[in-house]
């Protein structure tokens, strides 16, 4: 961590809103990719200098991220992505989907074990991580490297193709709505 981190990181993109919901897809992975970087400049900084305030907090915004963010970004891939690539029934676009969803799993489970470390040292329990956390941190970020790249190149491209342009509207509503905004 070079600059320490004076607020949430990825907050700072050019706005979309939720008219554009694959601009918003879109958006959240480099947010994804912003937290990920994150974590791995704490660990860094942490091989560095003791814990500190910044470091605790740097914590606590990867962990508000992807406790809050990611798992409504993953809904809305299941609510409005996923089913239309199910419905048109290709053989390869169904397997490429049935990966992504228990990628999703498999992410949550990670994330699961990669919040423990991260949860402690923002309370300062710890003041460092060991290479068993290490290893838990990359699982998750690599598993998310591969997912992103996925859907990115293939799903989101070719669920595009299926949509009615009427279909964007109300995709982009709903996710507003399970996100409180207006």
């Amino acid at each position: 961590m070079a600059a320490a981190p004076t607020s949430l990181p990825g907050l700072h993109s050019p706005a979309v809103g939720f008219e554009q919901p694959f601009e918003m897809l879109h958006a959240c992975h480099d947010r994804v990719q912003r937290m990920l970087g994150l974590l791995q400049r704490l660990r860094a900084y942490l091989q560095e200098r003791p814990c500190d305030d910044v470091a605790r907090q740097a914590a606590r915004d990867v962990m508000r991220y992807f406790d809050q963010a990611a798992p409504l970004h993953h809904e809305d891939e299941e609510l409005h992505v996923f089913p239309p690539l199910l419905a048109q029934g290709s053989p390869e676009l169904v397997a490429l989907v049935r990966q992504l969803q228990r990628d999703h799993v498999c992410m949550a489970a990670d994330w699961a074990a990669a919040r423990v470390p991260l949860q402690v040292l923002a309370a300062g329990g710890i003041q460092g991580f060991t290479a068993e956390h290490g290893a838990l941190f990359d699982r998750f970020a690599g598993r998310y490297d591969d997912h992103l790249r996925h859907e990115e190149c293939r799903a989101y491209p070719a669920v595009q193709r299926l949509l009615e342009p009427g279909a964007l509207g109300p995709m982009g509503q709903e996710m507003a709505r399970r996100r409180g905004a207006r």
